[in-house]
């Protein structure tokens, strides 16, 4: 039975070979950052607030001017794909089902066409955003944008904490690189696990980065998708360039990966429309703080400005909820949407999600907030220790 994320982690476990498993659930170095994230959300407490009308329980909010039906989504998750075919599109269609948004990233296995008609076949009403990853070769990225305006996506998020790849040991120790190189290790890892391996040999190629170029077949050099798959990034872009990046796209623009106060100010005085609080779910810098740990002093320096997004380690509804308690707009998930499409597909993704949804409602109810405007610092106990030594 899989109840919750960690249910579908599990058996997202058995059914993927190591290399697949260990690249969509590692991080960076000794995963510390990794850690962090889960351990500090899970060192905060929520404090109730009795005999509140909560009734309603309405788990909605609106961004941008899109009705979303709770404070969640899909965060980009890139080479998706290997995870299931067309992958993409299956988080897609989750989101679009439950009501959340879903993040295409740049290196995505589905066009980024295809995948938005798939998502307003579920749900007219999908909200989709597009992420952006600003390479050397700046025309992709001008591409990439000019694409995701003309069919229909309702941001742009530039992360910008992925300059160079983090060291991503479990990676380097399984060969897990463009273009593969399958040694024995790796066909006796596909051997053992042959519902992944069928699943692939059905889909008649390995998955590439097919948004790459606008040509329809996706063709593009093993390089370039290598370089992708390293985040070999444009190091020269500075905020400056924000400009640049404007007179390609005159929707919301969002900026991903910030950790810094300071960046939050910047990002403002440049014109972004929000930011999401990010460590790159600890597959970055292993020596960064966890996400919710700086959360607050990012909606300090923010002062209701701008929405305030946050991601990395959020597991359950509660998560979602301290994040809110602690000034953010909504929290994102990656990994446990990826390990509901690795055990069901679509499905799977779709029912993590709706727990996810669920759970928040729920812990509304608990805490008594009636909407998510309710929910407030009031219902956060910071130091939990130090309340349980004054009791």
């Amino acid at each position: 039975m899989k109840l919750n994320a960690n249910d579908h982690r599990r058996h997202a476990r058995r059914r993927l070979p190591r290399f697949v498993f260990d690249y969509v659930d590692g991080g960076a170095e000794n995963e510390d950052c990794l850690r962090r994230n889960t351990a500090d959300l899970a060192g905060l407490h929520l404090l109730p607030t009795a005999l509140c009308d909560t009734r309603h329980a309405d788990t909605g909010i609106t961004v941008f001017g899109r009705r979303w039906s709770a404070p969640t989504g899909v965060a980009p998750i890139g080479f998706s794909g290997l995870v299931r075919p067309h992958g993409d599109t299956l988080l897609a269609c989750a989101a679009a089902s439950v009501g959340v948004p879903h993040v295409l990233p740049t290196p995505s296995n589905d066009r980024l066409e295809a995948v938005r008609d798939a998502a307003l076949a579920r749900n007219p009403d999908a909200v989709q955003w597009m992420q952006l990853y600003v390479m050397g070769d700046r025309t992709i990225a001008e591409q990439l944008v000019r694409r995701a305006r003309h069919a229909g996506y309702g941001a742009l998020v530039l992360t910008v904490d992925a300059t160079v790849s983090g060291l991503r040991e479990r990676d380097v120790r399984n060969g897990f690189k463009l273009p593969f190189r399958f040694t024995p290790s790796t066909l006796l890892d596909l051997a053992l696990h042959p519902s992944w391996s069928l699943g692939m040999a059905m889909q008649g190629r390995s998955p590439s980065f097919v948004n790459l170029t606008e040509s329809d077949d996706g063709a593009t050099s093993p390089q370039v998708q290598a370089a992708l798959l390293s985040r070999t990034m444009d190091r020269t872009l500075v905020w400056e360039h924000l400009a640049w990046l404007r007179g390609l796209w005159d929707g919301p623009l969002v900026i991903k990966g910030l950790l810094h106060p300071h960046d939050a100010e910047r990002a403002i005085a440049h014109g972004a429309d929000a930011i999401v609080v990010s460590n790159h779910g600890g597959r970055q810098l292993d020596a960064a703080p966890s996400t919710i740990s700086v959360l607050p002093r990012m909606v300090d320096a923010v002062a209701q400005r701008i929405p305030v997004f946050v991601d990395g380690g959020f597991r359950r509804g509660s998560d979602v909820v301290k994040a809110l308690a602690a000034g953010a707009t909504a929290a994102f998930v990656g990994r446990p949407a990826a390990w509901g499409m690795a055990t069901e597909g679509e499905a799977g993704a779709r029912s993590v999600l709706a727990a996810l949804s669920e759970e928040i409602a729920r812990t509304m109810i608990l805490i008594g907030a009636d909407r998510v405007a309710d929910i407030s610092a009031q219902h956060l106990l910071v130091n939990p220790q130090a309340g349980d030594r004054r009791g």
